[in-house]
Order: C-alpha cells, then sequence, then structure tokens
C-alpha cells in the first residue's frame, strides 16, 4: 500500500556539522482519497464506430485510460460527420480530464477541443449509463449546450447519443453512433516508487 502522505525532509543549517548537527524536520502532506472509478471501468480502452440511422453519416473514435496511479481518467474523442442540411460537417478532436466532483457527488470531466473550447461536465452513472451534462467552463461555446449518453450495449459494444441546444433553444437529437472495442483495456499500470522525499538545506 503506498503511504497516505507526501514526505518532505528539510535539514537546518548551510553545512553539515556531526556533532552538531540538528534532525530533520519532518513534514507530512495528506494526499486525497484514492477515487473509485469501479463504474467506468468498462469504458478503458479503445473504441471505434459509425453514426446509425437518423444521424449524420460518420466515424467516432473514443479511447479512454488510467493516468497518474489512477487518480483520473484520460478521454480521447475524434468525431468526423458529413454535412446536413441544417448543420455544417464537423470534424473535431477532442479530450477530457475525468475527476472526482469535490461535492462528492458523481465526477467532474474538463474537456480541451482543438477548437479552442475549453468546457466542463458533470459525469453521472444510472444503470449502467453514463450521462455527460454541461456544467459551463472557462471557454464554452457562446450560448451553445452539449450532453452525451454512453450506454452498455453488449460485452465490447456501447452506444454513444449526443444532444445540443442552439442558444436559447431547446435540446434537438445530433448524432447517435455504434462503437466497438478495437483495442482492450491496458492493464493497471505498476506501483510507482513510493511517494518522493525532497531534502532542503
Amino acid at each position: 500500500m503506498r503511504p497516505a502522505f507526501l514526505i518532505l525532509f528539510c535539514l537546518a543549517g548551510a553545512a553539515p556539522l556531526p556533532a552538531k548537527e540538528k534532525p530533520p524536520v519532518i513534514h507530512r502532506i495528506p494526499l486525497p482519497p484514492q477515487p473509485d472509478y469501479g463504474a467506468l471501468d468498462w469504458l478503458v480502452g479503445e473504441w471505434s464506430g459509425k453514426t446509425t440511422d437518423g444521424s449524420p453519416q460518420g466515424e467516432v473514435h473514443l479511447a479512454i485510460s488510467y493516468d497518474l496511479e489512477k487518480r483520473f481518467m484520460v478521454f480521447r474523442e475524434h468525431v468526423q460527420l458529413a454535412a446536413t442540411a441544417s448543420v455544417p460537417e464537423t470534424n473535431e478532436t477532442w479530450m477530457g480530464i475525468l475527476s472526482p466532483d469535490p461535492s462528492g457527488a458523481g465526477f467532474r470531466l474538463r474537456v480541451f477541443s482543438d477548437t479552442g473550447f475549453i468546457t466542463r461536465y458533470r459525469l453521472t452513472v444510472e444503470d449502467g449509463s453514463v450521462f455527460l451534462s454541461p456544467e459551463g467552463g472557462e471557454e464554452p461555446p457562446p450560448g451553445w449546450l452539449f450532453r452525451r449518453t454512453l450506454k452498455r450495449t453488449n460485452v465490447g459494444e456501447l452506444t454513444e447519443a449526443v444532444q445540443v441546444a442552439p442558444p436559447n433553444k431547446a435540446f434537438f437529437d445530433y448524432y447517435q453512433a455504434k462503437l466497438t472495442r478495437t483495442a482492450p483495456s491496458a492493464p493497471a499500470s505498476a506501483p510507482s516508487a513510493p511517494a518522493a522525499n525532497r531534502t532542503e538545506e
């Protein structure tokens, strides 16, 4: 088990004095509790697929992995959709960093897009489905709202449904895609060395 503290050592004095050396002062920084992503484990891996009937024609590629000792989940997605009579062509890549919500309920996903937008979503899990609801962000599309649902339909299969609300308008169904797992989930990373010890003189 890894220590629950980050330990810092500070040595007093500019030069070591063997006869009068003072013991080091040890500072312990409590670490946040380890997040529980158990309800999302099934998402980890690489997924690929196409949109279904009734949606703009296109392809979706999604990759989800753990990072930094499984304290965060990283989402990466590329969406390419053909233009329709009411929606222009879409060719977007985005990445998101998922972490526990400070409130203790659900998770928070910060999304960074190659379009320059930075948005924030609340992620919740209900009956095996993952819901992403918009909650603003540092640079969201002005007035526009997006929400996603990821639903596990079978082993190695999921559907992604995206809805969009233009400024001051109700949500409408934008697209739905059926994805299959193209790469298995990566094994959990090996434990790293114990928390770093730092010595300051």
